[in-house]
């Protein structure tokens, strides 16, 4: 979600506001801030109004998804690096942590920052110092540092995964964002503020509201995605409305909702479900179609792939915490990731 002051946070649930309140509190305190909430709950405008209702407001609020980069990327682009630095690395260049001098930088998914980088991200909040890679100049700066995860933070220290004094360190203050199941009454004002934007992006005279089927069918939707998937399926609907003249009665939670969506692989499950490791494939040749042609190498990526994915669903996507739970390295791990075509986004 894009994080800017204009930004609106919407809603008037009682969960909400204790939020907002606790937000506001915490906004002026020179202190590093954890947020910690799960998908598509808005994690980035929290942390841009922590910024932004700050002493910091006026100077620059750097942003990095430390689950987008690699570890020798993630370093380099947050602590810059010098000539020779490594293959490529022709120039001085700068990192986050300089840009963001003065100002805030928002860290999101840190739970999968490799151990190297929370070492020297604790040196920066302790002492405000740094090398950039490559060097051996100490470079000082002032910086509030605002993370954010969608793991449990004290587990993943607790299963060394993660440093403790570094979470001591980030959880000076703790937000939590409340999914949006538990702030329903925020649902028909959220659908409704998209919607009127949805209809003015479409050109359309007014936007028609919701009929009362399709609002209960909101109302009563468990909201996984959270605000991210609200937004996605108010536009959907609205889009595949066609026109503006009667209010929104068809409401779409699955795109993929098909008759002629392909059909996955069918895998049961050996003994405990608890564990994917103990998935295997039930159908054999015997019980495949005569037309099905078995292939005990396409089976085998086919089964791997879906232990990954139900491994990595089962850690919400933290790579390092799925790599421990498999028993692999976190190179493995993401090597597995990218021969599959997973994505963990």
């Amino acid at each position: 979600m894009i994080a800017t002051p204009q930004d609106q946070i919407i809603g008037s649930s009682t969960a909400l506001l204790d939020m907002m309140d606790h937000v506001s509190r915490a906004a002026p305190l020179d202190r590093p801030m954890l947020v910690v909430g799960e998908r598509g709950t808005g994690k980035e405008m929290i942390a841009a109004r922590l910024h932004y209702l700050s002493k910091r407001w006026d100077s620059n609020f750097q942003k990095m998804n430390c689950a987008a980069l690699t570890e020798t990327l993630l370093e380099s682009e947050l602590f810059g690096y010098e000539p020779g630095a490594f293959t490529g690395a022709r120039n001085r260049r700068a990192g986050r942590f300089e840009a963001a001098h003065n100002g805030s930088l928002f860290l999101d998914e840190i739970g999968t920052m490799s151990q190297s980088a929370q070492e020297k991200l604790l040196r920066i909040i302790e002492y405000g110092e740094f090398e950039r890679v490559g060097g051996t100049d100490t470079i000082t700066v002032d910086v509030r540092v605002i993370a954010a995860t969608n793991i449990d933070l004290p587990a993943a220290a607790n299963a060394g995964e993660f440093r403790h004094d570094l979470l001591d360190r980030l959880a000076f203050d703790v937000i939590t964002v409340p999914p949006l199941r538990d702030r329903p009454e925020d649902i028909p004002i959220l659908a409704e503020h998209f919607g009127i934007a949805m209809a003015g992006e479409l050109e359309w005279l007014q936007f028609p509201g919701f009929t009362k089927n399709a609002m209960d069918s909101m109302l009563a939707h468990d909201w996984p995605g959270n605000i991210r998937e609200l937004k996605n399926v108010v536009e959907r609907a609205i889009y595949s409305a066609w026109d503006g003249e009667e209010p929104i009665s068809t409401i779409i939670f699955d795109p993929f909702d098909s008759p002629y969506r392909p059909k996955a692989k069918t895998l049961t499950a050996a003994t405990s479900s608890e564990d994917p490791a103990l998935v295997i494939a039930s159908a054999t040749p015997a019980q495949r179609d005569h037309d099905e042609t078995f292939c005990i190498r396409t089976d085998v990526d086919t089964y791997e792939a879906r232990l990954l994915f139900d491994a990595l669903e089962r850690h919400k996507f933290n790579q390092r915490a799925t790599a421990s739970f498999l028993k692999l390295s976190y190179d493995q791990l993401r090597h597995a990731i990218k021969k599959h075509g997973i994505s963990c986004s």
